[in-house]
């Protein structure tokens, strides 16, 4: 479904200029990061390759500034490869956080207008109206602006919406971060029937314990190359927190479920 082939991102930031000897210049080289003039480049990917197939749930951890989200705007076709290619075998739909909903607009709306920038007709957005509210479980406050909404209600409604189809390829981004608990049960298996229904899902998350429970392959990248990936999650997961510092706490085996204690933080 997805072949990321020596990809390489690299960001032009503009008016960034400075002294040369500068701390924030120092670091900026320590970093990898090249200035030139009022140019500063950032290489935020790094000629990584993999081949994601149909029906995979890959989930992708690092820590902050790994490269985790730039990635999935690369897949996407958001952002143009510096050097490389990443080829798809139909649309990428990009979920995150900052997804575009109207802060005006009523959630009623918002949903409306998301069924329909998916493709779907007039008809079929109503067929999956009542649907898309009770998954995201925001109640009455469907009938309110989106600006009155907790990060958490809006985390969920952006997920219920893009749920609402099925998806060739859907990327992730932290979406899942501020759910509760029983919003997670429902997500996990949401993603269990996409995948099962022929697409390709590609999921960040901080929250490992999510990946180990929905991924059934993992991409760990650090400074925009891959460090380690796999379908054996669990064990990639645990080098994971071990070279971060993380504290791991029993997982149990039953159900594969590892409570610990978070290791990075938004990319």
């Amino acid at each position: 479904m997805v072949v990321v082939d020596d990809l390489h991102i690299v960001y032009k930031v503009y008016g960034a200029g400075g002294d040369r000897g500068s701390a924030a210049t120092v670091l900026l080289r320590a970093l990898g990061r090249r200035t030139r003039g009022n140019i500063r480049e950032v290489h935020a990917i790094r000629g990584i390759s993999f081949i994601a197939y149909r029906g995979d749930a890959i989930g992708i951890i690092g820590r902050n500034g790994s490269g985790k989200s730039t990635l999935l705007r690369a897949i996407a076709g958001l952002l143009p490869p510096e050097d490389g290619n990443v080829y798809t075998t139909g649309g990428a739909s990009l979920l995150g956080v900052n997804a575009a909903l109207l802060d005006d607009l009523t959630g009623e709306r918002n949903v409306v207008l998301g069924c329909l920038a998916m493709g779907m007709s007039k008809q079929e957005a109503k067929v999956r109206y009542q649907s898309v509210v009770d998954f995201s479980g925001v109640g009455d406050f469907i009938n309110l602006p989106m600006k009155t909404y907790s990060a958490g209600m809006g985390s969920r409604l952006r997920f219920a919406i893009a749920a609402a189809k099925h998806h060739e390829v859907l990327l992730i981004d932290e979406a899942l971060a501020t759910g509760d608990a029983e919003f997670r049960v429902r997500s996990h298996n949401r993603i269990t029937e996409l995948r099962q229904a022929a697409g390709t899902v590609f999921l960040v998350a901080h929250n490992l314990e999510e990946v180990e429970l929905t991924c059934n392959r993992v991409v760990w990248m650090d400074r925009g190359k891959i460090v380690m990936q796999g379908d054996d999650v669990i064990s990639i997961v645990d080098k994971y927190i071990d070279a971060s510092g993380g504290i791991p706490v029993e997982r149990d085996p039953a159900t594969r479920r590892r409570l610990h204690r978070a290791v990075g933080g938004e990319s």
